[in-house]
């Protein structure tokens, strides 16, 4: 078999049932072919733009709840207390933080995904100790120089978000239950305070000069004090969560609690036109229909419409099962 030749199985040519649309970037057939690629879904594309403070920051995505979910999030930013956000996957929980960051111009979120490893300690600093030991060691060797400690000290995101700033930041704790047990209960000192030690830093002498300690901004530094962190501004904080297990009750009093439900079928729509236009509300009314009727047996992720929508809107034939079903598939459960 030539390189030329169609594998078994397989058309050198897009389906017919796609109305001849060469949307195959891919065909199967062992054939080299430098082939220009289509522009990417809105929420696929990461060009970025500059900040009011600098920073590169990817271009906002339409963010729609209703007006109940509003009153909860000005809630918690009036009285500066973290945001417990649950539901089913892909209502938009992580996506809430970028919405309100985008929304009140405090800068791109700062962003801890916590698995089974992850600490406190984490979250607020790390301290490269073999690193400034061996740097010590050169610089003793070659002028009798100490290295700055604060060179050796990179803040988390946690650690990063509790800077004293005229703004707040905003702090996502994305899937808080996946975590320890104990992490929860970890967390309360510093919600409470506002505020964290970097030990290393309390035993330099009482006269010396604050400490610039990196974050993990890319090439910022922060100036520490006699090794205490205190945020001015408490933090916007979101919790996400999927409600794989319950929080501590000490852990809940301290937060206001989010509960973002699937999307109904007018949310959908309006949806759909924020992020692909009023013109793609046409023709798609039976997508819709499939997307609520699979919804309703299992977990589907409003984003899953929305890809269906966009190869709809390409020219795509969704008629083939395996198609809708590759893009329509249910979250939970065995695959």
């Amino acid at each position: 078999m030539t390189t030329s030749e169609p594998l078994a199985g397989t058309s050198s040519r897009p389906s017919s049932s796609n109305g001849g649309a060469d949307w195959w970037l891919f065909r199967g057939d062992g054939e080299r072919r430098e082939v220009p690629f289509p522009a990417a879904p809105p929420w696929r594309r990461f060009d970025r733009h500059e900040t009011v403070t600098g920073d590169k920051v990817p271009y906002p995505r339409p963010y729609l709840i209703g007006p109940d979910q509003v009153e909860v999030v000005n809630a918690a930013l009036h009285l500066r207390r973290p945001l417990l956000v649950t539901g089913q996957p892909g209502t938009g929980k992580s996506s809430l933080a970028h919405a309100i960051a985008h929304e009140l111009v405090l800068d791109h979120v700062l962003q801890w995904p916590v698995n089974s490893r992850s600490t406190l300690q984490d979250a607020l600093y790390h301290y490269d100790a073999v690193g400034r030991l061996r740097e010590a060691t050169l610089r003793r060797d070659a002028d009798g120089t100490e290295p700055d400690i604060g060179q050796y000290i990179r803040l988390g995101p946690l650690g990063n978000a509790l800077v004293p700033r005229e703004r707040p930041r905003v702090l996502l704790i994305d899937e808080l239950d996946k975590g320890d047990v104990d992490l929860p209960n970890d967390l309360l000192t510093v919600f409470e305070e506002g505020e964290f030690v970097i030990s290393e830093l309390t035993r330099l002498p009482a006269s010396h000069e604050p400490v610039h300690v990196r974050t993990d901004d890319l090439d910022e530094t922060a100036p520490v004090t006699r090794g205490r962190v205190r945020c001015r501004e408490f933090p916007v904080v979101v919790i996400t969560s999927n409600g794989e297990r319950e929080f501590p009750p000490a852990f809940l009093r301290r937060c206001v609690r989010l509960d973002l439900p699937p999307p109904n079928e007018r949310r959908l729509r309006d949806i759909v036109a924020a992020h692909l236009g009023p013109d793609a509300l046409e023709d798609t009314d039976d997508l819709l229909r499939e997307f609520l009727e699979r919804r309703t047996e299992g977990e589907l992720a409003t984003d899953q419409l929305l890809n269906a929508v966009f190869l709809r809107k390409g020219g795509v034939n969704l008629d083939a099962a395996s198609l809708l079903q590759g893009v329509l598939h249910r979250l939970g459960g065995a695959v």
